[in-house]
């Protein structure tokens, strides 16, 4: 497999996040990932989403794809590791992160927003 890169940008609305899933769903059985392993993804990135909507005041959201032998890398714009503390759903976007960081093989945040890897055995 070369490397691919896919990238996806929704609109800022909850109502999108099944088209994310779906897409997630889509390339980890292109990287031949088991059930578990897409099952996994799929959480990963809709609360990685839902941390995103929650905490950016952009119109939209951008999530990149990128493919190779080795592993799965999808990048969330606008998701944050520090919780404000004034947000109404603090402490379900920190169990957010918590099943995140328990699901994927790492876990990066950046300026730009959070960086999931998921290696492809």
């Amino acid at each position: 497999m070369n490397k691919d890169s896919v990238l996806l940008t929704i609109p800022n609305k909850p109502d999108y996040i099944s088209l994310v899933r779906l897409t997630s769903s889509s390339l980890c059985n292109k990287c031949k990932l088991n059930i578990d392993e897409i099952e996994d993804i799929k959480v990963s990135i809709a609360e990685a989403c839902l941390n995103s909507l929650s905490l950016t005041d952009k119109d939209s959201i951008n999530i990149e794809f990128n493919i190779d032998e080795e592993k799965l890398i999808i990048q969330v714009s606008g998701a944050v590791e520090n919780i404000p503390d004034d947000l109404s759903e603090k402490k379900d976007r920190e169990l957010g992160i918590l099943i995140i960081k328990s699901l994927m093989d790492k876990v990066v945040f950046n300026e730009m927003g959070i960086e999931m890897i998921k290696f492809i055995e």
